[in-house]
């Protein structure tokens, strides 16, 4: 009996996930555990696992498509096996339940299909396929399909291009609504005697041009920040506290760290495990900022909730260490970086992203001496931690001060118990030994 394969739900809050890469081609044998397809949400990639053996029948969905979770993707099973109530309704099908729902259906079918001019068909064309079509110009009667059933998709459209198949815009527009194309006609060339020979000159150098550059799409997880922080910016009252600490200690203890901890396992413990640590033991005094604020309801958390920011080749993650507060400084280290590690290779699963009730992002590493972190919604705070700077104390002593940026939601955090949390923060950070006597 055949079997579907649907695409799977990463997280409660995915709706839909991208098809990167078939590993199974039609026909191809499938064995229990192997590799079907890669795919992506907007902050993960993944890959699936058959879990049947018998033959690749029939694939429901291109690279490159945008498939809602448990939607079938490809159909499993003995080859010869009549499958035709499993696939999609296409041809005389679509066009009965057309008749039947003309509301529900219709406007679907104007978006995905035309009719060709010269052999009176319907050509199939995703919807990503037809804009991409409508922004490049390309000729779309040298495009070849290579989508499910016959679909022109994006990658089509792109081979079309790199082979240089263009066409002016109104054709474009002339053949998706199903019209002859126009015919450009080259203007008459006006005879003009032939110039004199002159002499031959060495060929001139190409001018540089200043003016090139190159463009690429934004990414699927570039354009999720992009609105997450634009978001955060239009829709939260920002202000942000700068503030610093003595890091005498604090250095000091993670130096000890790093010289006699290797026989104990403590010696990857960073400044940033350190901070972490810190954090989780300060928020549960402060509940306006240990929380989320949505639509007007707090969600205030029993537990510290850190998210901590990742830079990935594939964006800005933000893995969530949950109960911080309940782990000892080692488990807590050992803990973030496994979710860097994961975050890197682009193994975190939704449900480690989300649930976050404060976030801190670290830019010390790379010299920053003050920045303005931008909040994650729907968290109502996040503190930046930027490098160390040498200060004069008051007796002419020089000292290593980090620096401290919390930035908060003034909608719901005063500017007083923010003051008071970050000097919280700080002197705990500047007596770091005795935090960890308690």
């Amino acid at each position: 009996m055949a079997n579907v394969v649907i695409m799977p739900r990463q997280g409660q809050s995915v709706e839909s996930c991208i098809i990167t890469t078939w590993q199974k081609k039609k026909g191809d044998p499938v064995a229990v555990g192997d590799i079907l397809f890669s795919y992506e949400t907007d902050k993960s990639a993944f890959d699936e696992p058959a879990q049947v053996e018998g033959t690749m029948l029939e694939i429901l969905a291109a690279e490159g498509d945008v498939i809602p979770c448990l939607d079938p993707v490809c159909i499993i099973g003995t080859p010869g096996e009549d499958i035709s109530a499993l696939l999609p309704k296409t041809g005389e099908s679509a066009a009965a339940a057309t008749e039947a729902k003309p509301e529900e259906t219709a406007p679907k079918a104007e978006a995905e299909a035309t009719v060709s001019e010269s052999t009176g068909e319907r050509v199939f064309i995703s919807p990503r396929a037809r804009h991409l079509a409508l922004e490049t110009g390309v000729d779309l009667t040298k495009v070849t399909s290579t989508g499910p059933h016959g679909r022109i998709i994006e990658r089509d459209i792109n081979k079309a291009l790199d082979a240089g198949f263009t066409a002016t815009t109104e054709a474009v527009e002339a053949f998706l609504a199903g019209r002859p194309m126009p015919v450009e006609e080259e203007p008459a060339k006006a005879e003009t005697p032939a110039p004199a020979a002159a002499p031959a000159a060495a060929p001139a150098a190409a001018p540089t041009d200043f003016r090139a550059y190159d463009e690429e799409p934004m990414s699927n997880i570039r354009k999720v920040i992009a609105k997450s922080m634009h978001a955060s910016l239009s829709e939260m009252a920002q202000l942000t506290l700068n503030s610093s600490f003595d890091a005498t200690n604090l250095l000091a203890y993670r130096a000890k760290l790093k010289e006699s901890g290797e026989a104990l396992g403590l010696a990857k413990i960073t400044i940033n495990d350190m901070v972490l640590f810190a954090v989780s033991r300060i928020l549960p005094h402060y509940p306006e900022i240990n929380a989320n604020l949505i639509e007007g309801t707090f969600r205030k958390y029993k537990h510290a909730n850190v998210g901590m920011a990742v830079d990935t080749d594939r964006g800005l993650l933000v893995p969530v260490i949950f109960g911080a507060e309940t782990l000892t400084l080692a488990a807590l280290s050992a803990n973030a970086k496994t979710l860097a590690g994961k975050a890197r290779e682009g193994k975190l699963t939704p449900d480690e992203m989300s649930g976050g009730s404060f976030t801190v992002s670290n830019l010390g590493s790379m010299g920053v001496e003050s920045f303005t972190p931008v909040i994650n919604p729907p968290q109502t705070a996040i503190l930046g931690v930027c490098c160390t700077v040498n200060r004069l104390k008051a007796d002419g002593t020089v000292y290593p001060a980090m620096g401290l940026s919390l930035t908060f939601d003034h909608r719901a955090v005063d500017g007083a118990p923010a003051a008071k949390f970050l000097k919280e923060l700080c002197g705990a950070l500047e007596n770091f030994d005795l935090l960890l006597a308690k």
